[in-house]
């Protein structure tokens, strides 16, 4: 096509540069193939991922979970420190945490990045982040979709989300129905802020490239690192829990809402949770965080993970061998508190 100005018009000249997103696929297809199952049909590159159910042949009742999410603000700090191959572990995180918690095993998860303009490199380092985050949970990365946007965001800046499907035996969802006063809770530790209030992260402090690269002794680490540390997956630790003979009665992935909001969700009516606040020990960037930003106690615990990423409720006889399940799987647990009778939500002592 012709303009009016008699220049010759094709998409590349509308912003969108197709030769990028075949690099940027011949890139990624090295970190994509080092996720895959044998369960996995076809390659990278088709119209549709496909994943063979045989493997749940010994279920009774084979039930499909999902989960979707995104990173939310988190990914300015990406751009800040120009630091782009963690983000990708987040956004598989906040996903297959969340199908985890149903006591699901994550099977697949396809990727959603709109950006500016694509540059290959950036992306291919975007997807080796979530290609670890699948690597760390087991899951395939069997699909995804990159998206060039001209016009309507900057050329720097992208956006990333995603899907998780996983499976579970319907004799074996965790539902909290079976929660009962005097069970104990466990929790397991985060890696720190995780992927949730970094708009409110992002009001406390400067956010400049000086600012994140600003090392603090009781960060041990520069803030930005510390920001930017992945979420934690507790995909193995639930699965090695439940390896060794325990049953979950109920679990909650403290995400966005932190503990009040998110530990009410595994309960059911008529049952309270009591988390003893002293029974683990604050990670540093959340002091850091109330103190610079003068946030209040409430607050804190109304929108972060606090250091508790995942909370398990378990019949006391199974603390002691849950407890050494998952730390048989690499995560850190607390006994952080028990079950009362009485309406239904969460005290803080």
């Amino acid at each position: 096509m012709i303009d009016a100005k008699g220049e010759i018009m094709d998409y590349k000249s509308a912003g969108v540069d197709i030769e990028a997103g075949y690099r940027s696929v011949e890139l990624m297809k090295t970190y994509v193939k080092e996720t895959m199952r044998p369960e996995v049909l076809g390659g990278l590159g088709g119209f549709s991922g496909a994943f063979s159910l045989a493997g749940c042949k010994d279920m009774e009742d084979p039930v499909l979970l999902s989960g979707t999410d995104g990173v939310g603000t988190k990914i300015k700090l990406a751009f800040l420190l120009d630091r782009h191959d963690t983000i990708g572990i987040d956004a598989v995180a906040m996903c297959v945490n969340d199908v985890a918690c149903a006591g699901g095993e994550p099977l697949f998860f396809l990727d959603y990045i709109a950006c500016g303009k694509n540059y290959p490199e950036k992306i291919a380092a975007i997807v080796k982040g979530v290609a670890e985050g699948c690597r760390q949970s087991d899951c395939a990365l069997i699909g995804g979709e990159t998206a060039e946007h001209p016009g309507l965001m900057p050329e720097d800046e992208y956006d990333l989300a995603g899907f998780s499907v996983g499976v579970v035996d319907r004799k074996d969802i965790v539902t909290g129905e079976h929660v009962r006063a005097g069970d104990v809770i466990i929790g397991m530790a985060s890696s720190g802020v995780h992927s949730n209030g970094f708009s409110l992260v992002r009001k406390v402090f400067e956010m400049s490239r000086e600012s994140l690269e600003t090392y603090y002794e009781e960060l041990k680490t520069t803030l930005g690192e510390a920001l930017l540390a992945p979420t934690r997956i507790y995909v193995h630790a639930l699965k090695a829990v439940r390896q060794a003979g325990v049953t979950v009665k109920a679990c909650s992935h403290i995400t966005g809402g932190g503990f009040y909001e998110n530990i009410p969700r595994m309960l059911p009516e008529g049952k309270r949770a009591v988390i003893e606040k002293n029974s683990y020990e604050i990670p540093a960037i959340f002091k850091l965080l109330a103190r610079t930003g003068n946030i209040d106690e409430k607050m804190m615990y109304n929108t972060y993970n606090m250091g508790i990423g995942m909370m398990l409720v378990l019949d006391p006889a199974d603390v002691d061998t849950a407890v050494e399940a998952i730390r048989s799987a690499g995560d850190r647990p607390y006994v952080i508190g028990h079950i009362e009778d009485g309406q239904k939500g969460v005290t803080l002592c």
